[in-house]
């Protein structure tokens, strides 16, 4: 019995310089993937990420006096967060001539 493949329903297609394509191949090869699916998931994955910056949020009511009252309240240190914005970064290793954080 044959099998039926579903065909893709809409083509999209682009003009772009050559250093962009050959940009693009990089990436693709090193991620194992095709050119079109490195490109479309890279496109799907910008997308998804515009309308979740515009998706409106929903909440009820009670939900939302909730929430306001927690952004009302005074900030709170947070230990952990205290202690690593005291600790050096890595690249301001001890003996360094550019300083220390106090």
């Amino acid at each position: 019995m044959p099998r039926t493949i579903k065909c893709k329903e809409h083509r999209l297609s682009m003009r772009l310089p050559e250093a962009d394509i050959a940009i693009i191949d990089r990436a693709a090869a090193l991620r194992g993937r095709s050119r079109t699916d490195f490109v479309r998931d890279a496109a799907v994955r910008a997308a998804e990420d515009v309308l979740m910056e515009t998706a409106p949020i929903r909440m009820s009511a009670a939900g939302f006096k909730a929430f306001m009252a927690a952004l009302s309240k005074p900030a709170a240190a947070v230990p952990e967060m205290v202690e690593l914005f005291r600790r050096a970064a890595p690249w301001e290793a001890s003996g360094s001539k550019t300083g220390s954080r106090a």
